[in-house]
């Protein structure tokens, strides 16, 4: 009886478990987590860009628990508690659906791209308590409906594009610990109800435009260990109160308008204090003595106030790594002012000590060679020291930059300067040094800049500077060095700047000028040089800047100076030149030359009222019966000349190639290593840009330096190859509309894979596309997209064509950019052009004169499709032709807002052809509006400036047909029909000058 009633319980048992199994197959979701799945779904719909295909899972294969980021909690019937999708490379808005997951604890979305606005649902999300938004490119307000969170522990929106002010309802945060909304645009006071946060602990407001002054309410924050309200625009004085936060542990105030004095009980007062910085303000009073007792403090920074009074003990800030004072009136300008110098010796971690711009007075302590060797940065400039530079310097080993300028020091440069082999700067102009340079200079092999003027130094410019090949600045002037220009001088291929004047140098300038072909500025004047201008000086196609006045130099003024391009301001005054001065180039701007005091000088420009020149003088500068008679007395000894200059020659070729070796080994000096870190370990929140062969990131290396690091793809075919072609030509070209290339990487990675990188000046104003073509999307735009005006758009083409004349018509080899469009133009801070991206580019063995249609290029197309020359396609070699026409297309896409790639072009019709059918009449149908609109964008007074603004239209509508049909006159077919590029940039230049009429 037992044993059947156990099996009917049994059977009970089964048939019950089979029911619910059923049940549970047809209807496998509660209503609950339901929504939260559909929620989901819709977070995934509005993630545009998901590179690393993290949604790929969230699908119906898996149940949503299991999706990527989502973790589900065991209670509560599955819903879900954490979504985790930070640093996934994610682009796109935040679905307002995200406030339907509402047992949602934990939201991490930090360190993607999304846009748009904070969903203001997130304030239906009760029970969260972290949200990480941090780090991407969202805009708009802070939704105040946050503050109905009130579970919430952790706020971060910082280092996005939020505007407007901080909502005084966050208040009712009462449990939140870490708040954090730098780096954003947020206006307006800081609102006193945040006193409220009794909980706070980290609080970060740096870098907004905050105004006002800081609310005593924040003095309830008793928990608060850092305070970060820097870089804003805050007024008034800090609470006194503040300093009862015994907790702080950082407190950064600096870059703001704060008043008042710090309080003399400051190290009492945060006992724990760390990082102290209130640089850039219009703090007066002295620094606290209490600060002798922060045993704890690892930097203190009072930069650029109007403190006063002495520097206190410093003997027991073991832990201090930034020491900066500098730019306030510290010091008596007495013996002992730097008595603290000398304790430092204790802080072992020293890395930063800048005194400089005060009151310092009398001599710089000998203990100054046993500072730490970790330091780095030393400054001493524009104090009232005096004295000798005490010997010992060469202890600090890892010394990058040595500020001693404008002091009274005296004495002789110490010698063992030279073994701070890693320095890259070093300023020590402006003192009353004497003795000569010493010639240990040359084991600073990483110095980029060297001022030395306004000195007594003598003597004569040592060869051995010649070893110094990333030399960016030398800077000798006003002092009393003798001899010559050193021809080693020649070997300093990165120089931009050379000024030697106002010495006692003589004799010809050496050849070898030439060869610094990144020269900007070469100051001469003042000087004993003679003899005629080498003619190697026509290879300085970037000088900007060219004095050599008040010497002895004779002989015709050349006539290359007329094709240096980028000569802004030539000075030939008070020299011996003769004969006619030329009336092209820089000549034609007589407040751009100046010639006076060259008494046997004719010619030239009305402005410069020089008498006009006889028959029998050339315009080279004639040459006079004597000179013609030297020339033949010495054309006997020709055919030995020759000989001579023809062993040289052969000679020289063969230093030039070993040198040209040495030159490509140089440049690659930058690590790996530094790399990485400058990128945040190339995190995708700093990539800028993909292209054929590599990725772009945004960089900041060690000295704050902001920069753009291409990082090649070596699994790509022809990377390396486009590595070198980049290096190479980048190496010896220097123009102002020419992306500057800083150094190169050529290493292997932590795996031991080749790593090969090119970094750059970084561009804050990204590329040209990207203002040609918005990327809006469909969504809701609450900021106006980037926009050109016609002025801003032909700066940019005229920029564009003279880096092309450059390249084609003044360097020493031309050079063939080969994939010239939108995206490789960058745009700076004040939108000025800059062509980048060589990766392609070409030498050609000499000036393009015609094309051959039967030569097969080795490298295939050239170029990308729509901008690359038709004839590329055929199989001709590439020429400076092919870059013309790429500028035309690229100036017709400028002006109609249309890629040559565009869907509405097909079979026959292309944007050249597009663009000559409309010319002249529909005009204003093909440019963009935006550009029309310049002409009628003043409404209100459209009645009583009716004619203007007619006038006004009707002068950029003609600019516009001019500058289409450069554009068409470039992009023609037959390449020999194509437009020189120096014309194109004239043509530019002459519209440019009608426009603003």
């Amino acid at each position: 009886m037992g044993g059947v009633l156990v099996m009917k319980l049994a059977m009970i048992s089964s048939l019950v478990l089979n029911y619910c199994s059923s049940m549970q197959l047809n209807h496998p979701r509660v209503e609950g987590n339901e929504t939260d799945r559909l929620a989901l779904l819709a977070i995934k719909a509005q993630i545009q860009h998901d590179a690393n295909q993290v949604t790929s899972s969230w699908n119906e294969t898996l149940h949503f628990c299991l999706w990527h980021g989502v973790t589900c909690s065991r209670r509560h019937r599955q819903r879900v508690t954490k979504l985790e999708l930070d640093s996934q490379a994610l682009g796109g808005s935040i679905s307002p659906h995200i406030g339907n997951l509402s047992f949602l604890r934990v939201l991490h979305l930090q360190n993607n791209s999304f846009t748009h606005q904070i969903p203001p649902q997130i304030g239906h999300l009760h029970r969260l308590q972290v949200l990480l938004l941090n780090n991407n490119s969202l805009n708009g307000t802070i939704p105040a409906n946050i503050s109905n969170c009130f579970k919430l522990i952790t706020l971060r929106l910082d280092r996005n594009n939020i505007v407007g002010q901080i909502p005084p309802q966050l208040s009712s945060l009462s449990k939140l610990r870490n708040f954090v909304l730098e780096f954003n645009n947020l206006t307006g006071d800081i609102p006193p109800s945040l006193g409220n946060l009794s909980s706070l602990e980290i609080i970060s407001l740096d870098v907004n435009n905050l105004e006002g002054s800081l609310p005593c309410s924040l003095c309830q924050w008793k928990k608060l260990t850092i305070f970060y309200f820097g870089v804003n625009r805050l007024s008034g004085t800090i609470p006194s109160c503040i300093y009862n936060l015994s907790g702080i542990v950082k407190f950064e105030a600096s870059l703001n308008q704060i008043q008042g004095s710090i309080s003399p009980n400051l190290s009492n007062a945060f006992p724990n204090l760390q990082i102290f910085s209130i640089a850039h303000n219009q703090f007066t009073g002295a620094i606290p003595w209490s600060i002798s007792n922060a045993i704890n403090l690892v930097l203190f920074q009072c930069s650029y106030n109007k403190l006063s009074g002495q520097v206190p003990n410093l003997r027991n800030l073991h832990n201090l790594r930034v020491f900066s004072v500098d730019t306030n009136n510290l010091g008596s300008g007495k013996q002992g002012d730097l008595s603290f110098v000398s304790e430092l010796i204790n802080a072992t971690q020293l890395i930063w000590l800048h005194v400089g711009d005060n009151n310092f007075g009398g001599t710089l302590p000998t203990s100054i060679s046993n500072l730490s060797t970790n330091l780095y940065f030393l400054s001493f400039d524009k104090n009232q020291l005096h004295g000798s530079i005490p010997r010992g310097l060469g202890n600090l080993v890892n010394l990058q930059l040595l500020v001693m300028r404008e002091n009274s020091f005296t004495g002789g440069i110490p010698n063992d300067i030279g073994k701070l082999s890693r320095v890259e700067e070093l300023y020590i102009n402006d003192n009353q040094l004497s003795g000569s340079i010493p010639s240990s200079l040359e084991n600073l092999t990483l110095l980029t800049i060297l001022q030395l003027q306004e000195n007594n130094l003598e003597g004569s410019i040592p060869s051995s500077l010649g070893k110094c090949h990333w030399l960016l600045e030398l800077i000798l002037s006003r002092n009393k060095l003798n001899g010559t220009i050193p021809p080693q001088i020649g070997k300093l291929k990165n120089l931009g700047a050379l000024d030697v004047s106002n010495n006692l140098l003589s004799e010809e300038l050496p050849s070898s000028l030439g060869n610094c072909k990144s020269l900007e500025e070469l100051h001469l004047q003042g000087n004993f040089f003679w003899g005629p201008i080498p003619s190697s000086m026509k290879e300085l196609r970037g000088i900007r800047d060219l004095d050599l006045s008040r010497n002895n130099f004779s002989g015709g003024i050349p006539q290359f100076f007329e094709d240096l391009g980028n000569l802004e301001n030539l000075n030939l005054s008070f020299n011996q030149f003769w004969g006619a001065v030329p009336t092209s180039g820089v000549f034609k701007n007589a407040s751009a030359t100046s010639v006076a005091g060259n008494m046997r000088l004719c010619g030239g420009i009305a402005n410069l009222q020089l008498p006009v020149c006889k028959s029998n003088e050339s315009k080279g500068g004639g040459l006079s019966r004597r000179m013609k008679l030297m020339i033949s007395l010495v054309s006997g000894f020709s055919l030995l000349g020759l000989a001579i200059v023809l062993s040289c020659f052969l000679l020289g070729k063969k230093r030039k190639q070993s040198d040209l070796n040495t030159t490509r080994n140089s440049i690659l000096q930058v690590s790996y290593a530094t790399l990485l870190k400058a990128t945040d370990g190339f995190s995708s929140t700093n990539l800028i840009g993909v292209g054929a062969f590599g990725s772009v990131y945004k960089g900041i290396l060690a000295d704050g330096v902001v920069v753009a690091v291409k990082v090649l793809n070596m699994l790509h075919r022809g990377a390396s190859k486009s590595f070198m072609a980049e290096c190479e030509a980048l190496r010896n070209i220097r123009h102002r509309n020419l992306v500057k290339i800083l150094t190169a990487c050529s290493s292997i990675d932590f795996s031991g894979n080749d790593f090969k990188a090119l970094v750059y000046e970084f561009m804050d104003n990204g590329t040209l596309e990207e203002w040609l073509h918005p990327s809006t999307g469909n969504e809701e735009v609450t900021e106006a997209p980037k926009s050109l005006s016609l002025v801003q758009r032909l700066d940019i083409a005229i920029d564009v064509a003279s880096a092309l004349g450059y390249l084609h018509k003044h360097c020493e080899t031309p050079i063939v950019h080969c994939d010239l469009k939108p995206s490789n133009v960058l745009l700076d801070t004040d939108l000025t052009g800059h062509v980048s991206d060589f990766g392609m580019s070409r030498f050609l063995s000499k000036p393009t004169t015609s094309v051959s249609g039967n030569q097969s290029s080795s490298i295939g197309i050239r170029g990308s499709i729509g901008y690359a020359a038709p004839e590329y396609g055929m199989g001709s070699e590439v020429s400076t032709y092919g870059d013309v026409y790429s500028f035309g297309i690229l100036l017709l896409e400028m002006f109609t807002g249309k890629r040559p790639t565009d869907h509405v072009f097909s079979d026959s019709l292309n944007l050249h052809n597009y663009v000559k059918k409309a010319l002249p009449e529909l005009v204003s149908e093909i440019s963009e509006s935006l550009v029309l609109q310049e002409g009628t964008t003043n409404v209100a007074e459209a009645h009583r400036h009716s004619r203007l603004i007619s006038v006004r239209a009707q002068k950029i509508e003609e600019c516009l047909t001019l500058i289409l049909g450069i554009g068409i006159a470039c992009s023609v077919e037959s390449p020999t029909n194509r437009k020189d590029i120096n014309d194109v940039a004239s043509e530019l230049q002459s519209i440019r000058r009608n426009l603003l009429s």
